[in-house]
C-alpha cells in the first residue's frame, strides 16, 4: 500500500487541481480567492506598479526615493558591496539620516561578507542603524539559513523589491557589454508598502535590531484564514460556505486576532486597501525558514495549473521539485506556450546550470521552449502568466529558495504590468539562444554525466 501523501504534497497538488478547473484560468475571480486560501494574505489594491528591468534606472529611482523620504528608510539586501554603486547608496542613506529620517540597513552576514568593516562603521557613525542577518556567533545552528530578500521601503508608502543586490554588476545590467548581471525590480505603492515594511521587521527582529517605532503590523486581523487542503481542492464548489465565512466566520476570526495582537503589544490598525475582484491587486509572498514555504509552493502550483495561453519564466537557478516539474510539463502538453529563460555559460553557479540541464530533454520532448541568455549573467526571477499575472521577486526555483532562504516576492494582477514584463522577456529572448531537442541529444557524454549527477543532487545545491 502506498504511503499517504504529505501535507505539502496535498497542498501543492490540491492548488494545481483547483486552478485547472477554472475556465478562465488566472483571470477567473475565483483564482484570486484560491490564492488567498493558500497564502492567507490580503490582495492589496494599489496604483500601477512600475517594472524596472534596467539596473541603472532601478538604482537611480531607488536613490531618488531615499532622497525624498521624510520619516523612515528600510533597506534589506543579501549583498551590499562597498563599490561605486554601494557607495552611492551609502551616501543617500547618510543624507537621509542627516535629515532626521529613521534609517535602517539589514544585510545578510554571508552575502555581504566581502564588504569591509569601514563601510559599515561609516554608516553607523553617521546615524544609520545597521544589522547583519544570522551572524555565525548569534545563530551557529542556522548558518545555512540566509536572508535572500532585496527590499527597500520608504515612509511605508513606496517600496521596491526583486532580484537585484547592491553592487556595480547590477547597475547597468542591460546596456553594458561584459561583467554585468541581468535582473529585474518592481516599484509598488500603497498599503502593500506597509506590508513589505512588516516583512522587513521579521528579518530585523531576527538580526537583533532595535524596535521599529510605530510599526503598523500587517496583522492576521486583516488577512484571510488559510484553508485546509481539502477546501482548497474543492474551492470551485463552495459558494454557500463562502457566504457563511464572509458573514460570520471571518469577522469573528478578525476580532479574536485583534485581541491577540493587543495582548502582544502590537499596534493594529486598518492598513489594508483590499482589492475588489476586478481591481489591480498585489499579493505579497514572503517565505522564510519555518513559515511560508508551503504557501509559496502552493501559489506556484496554482499559477502552473491556471495558465491557459502563455507561461513565461525567467530564473537563474532552475532545480525545481519533481512535482513542480511535472506541473510545468503538463501545462505544455495541454497547449500552453511554456518558455523558460535560463542562464548560459555566463552563469555564476555552473553546477546548478547542470542540474537544469538534467531536465532539458524531458522539457523539450514535452513542448517546453528553452532559451539560454547570453548577453550577461542572468539573475532575474520572474514569471508572467496569460498577460495578466506577474511574479517578481527574489525566489529561485531551487531547494535553497524553497526551504532555506528568507525571500520576498510580489504577485501582481495587472495587464499593464504583465505586458511590460512580456516586452522585457521578448527583449531578453533577442539576446538568447534557443535550445533544440536535436542538438541536445548530440551533447558530449561528459556533459550528460554532469547533468545527471547535478540533477540527482539538486536538493543539496
Amino acid at each position: 500500500m502506498a504511503d499517504a501523501p504529505s501535507s505539502r504534497e496535498v497542498r501543492t497538488y490540491g492548488a494545481w487541481v483547483a486552478a485547472r478547473r477554472f475556465t478562465a484560468g488566472v483571470r477567473d475571480p475565483a483564482f484570486r480567492e484560491l490564492l488567498q486560501l493558500i497564502d492567507g494574505g490580503p490582495m492589496h489594491q494599489c496604483p500601477p506598479p512600475r517594472l524596472l528591468p534596467d539596473g541603472a534606472e532601478a538604482f537611480r529611482t531607488m536613490i531618488d526615493a531615499i532622497d525624498l523620504a521624510q520619516d523612515e528608510v528600510l533597506l534589506e539586501t543579501y549583498i551590499l558591496r562597498d563599490d561605486k554603486l554601494g557607495t552611492a547608496v551609502q551616501q543617500s542613506l547618510v543624507r537621509a539620516a542627516a535629515r532626521g529620517v529613521r534609517t535602517y540597513v539589514l544585510a545578510d552576514a554571508v552575502g555581504s561578507i566581502g564588504t569591509h568593516d569601514r563601510f559599515w562603521d561609516s554608516l553607523t557613525a553617521q546615524g544609520v542603524v545597521v544589522r547583519h542577518f544570522h551572524r555565525f556567533w548569534h545563530h551557529p545552528l542556522d548558518a545555512l539559513r540566509r536572508d535572500h530578500r532585496k527590499l527597500l521601503v520608504c515612509d511605508r508608502t513606496i517600496a521596491f523589491t526583486g532580484g537585484m543586490n547592491i553592487g556595480e554588476e547590477y547597475g547597468s545590467s542591460i546596456r553594458a557589454r561584459h561583467d554585468v548581471w541581468r535582473d529585474t525590480f518592481v516599484q509598488v505603492e500603497g498599503s502593500v508598502a506597509r506590508e513589505l515594511a512588516a516583512v522587513f521587521a521579521e528579518g530585523w527582529d531576527r538580526a537583533r535590531g532595535p524596535a521599529l517605532p510605530g510599526l503598523e503590523y500587517v496583522s492576521w486581523s486583516e488577512a484571510l484564514t488559510p484553508a485546509s487542503p481539502q477546501s482548497i481542492e474543492a474551492v470551485g464548489a463552495r459558494a454557500v460556505q463562502r457566504r457563511w465565512q464572509h458573514a460570520v466566520q471571518r469577522p469573528l476570526q478578525r476580532q479574536l486576532a485583534r485581541q491577540r495582537d493587543r495582548r502582544r503589544g502590537r499596534v493594529v490598525r486598518r492598513v489594508i486597501e483590499v482589492a475588489a475582484p476586478d481591481d489591480r491587486a498585489v499579493l505579497v509572498l514572503d517565505p522564510r525558514p519555518g513559515r511560508g514555504q508551503r504557501e509559496m509552493l502552493g501559489v506556484l502550483s496554482a499559477l502552473l495549473g491556471g495558465a491557459r495561453r502563455r507561461l513565461w519564466i525567467t530564473t537563474p537557478y532552475f532545480a525545481p521539485p519533481t512535482r513542480a516539474l511535472t506541473f510545468l510539463l503538463t501545462a505544455a502538453r495541454r497547449g500552453v506556450d511554456v518558455r523558460l529563460l535560463l542562464p548560459s555559460e555566463r552563469t555564476d553557479v555552473p553546477v546548478v546550470r547542470h542540474a537544469a540541464h538534467g531536465a532539458y530533454r524531458t522539457l523539450l520532448e514535452s513542448g517546453v521552449r528553452v532559451f539560454e541568455y547570453e548577453r550577461a549573467t542572468l539573475h532575474a526571477k520572474t514569471m508572467v502568466v496569460d498577460g495578466h499575472v506577474s511574479l517578481i521577486g527574489s525566489s529561485n526555483l531551487d531547494f535553497r529558495s524553497f526551504w532555506l532562504n528568507a525571500e520576498c516576492n510580489v504577485l501582481v494582477f495587472d495587464d499593464a504590468c504583465a505586458a511590460a514584463l512580456e516586452a522585457s522577456f521578448h527583449t531578453d529572448l533577442a539576446n538568447s539562444r534557443e535550445i533544440t531537442l536535436d542538438e541536445w541529444r548530440e551533447r558530449r557524454w561528459s556533459h550528460r554525466l554532469l547533468d545527471t549527477t547535478a540533477r540527482a543532487l539538486r536538493w543539496a545545491l
